[in-house]
């Protein structure tokens, strides 16, 4: 059986939580919250991040060569949903953990 790695397992939480960060952000606080929180695009753009942040940690959890090319992806992404959870505003925790997820991200994408 192949061993996942310590960075690699790293990665993998920071994504499922991120995910989790995201996908409940999204559908607790910013459907409640009203206002630019419910802006479309915004919402799109947290789907779209809680769903990258899912498939990229499935990928590595599957040892899939292809998860460098979807952690590549994951980290744009994230880095574009921190921007703009920050620009809305009242959502720390999300920029905080989309952060952390980018950079872990990067790491794995080399």
């Amino acid at each position: 059986m192949h061993q996942i790695s310590t960075e690699m397992q790293r990665c993998i939480d920071e994504c499922l939580r991120c995910y989790q960060t995201c996908l409940g952000t999204a559908t607790n606080h910013c459907l409640e919250a009203g206002g630019q929180h419910v802006e479309p695009q915004h919402v799109r753009l947290m789907m779209a991040c809680a769903e990258i942040c899912r498939t990229s940690a499935h990928f590595m959890l599957m040892n899939s060569e292809h998860h460098k090319h979807l952690c590549r992806e994951c980290a744009e992404i994230c880095d574009q949903c921190a921007a703009d959870c920050e620009r809305v505003g009242e959502m720390a925790a999300c920029v905080q953990q989309c952060r952390a997820c980018a950079e872990s991200c990067r790491k794995m994408a080399t």
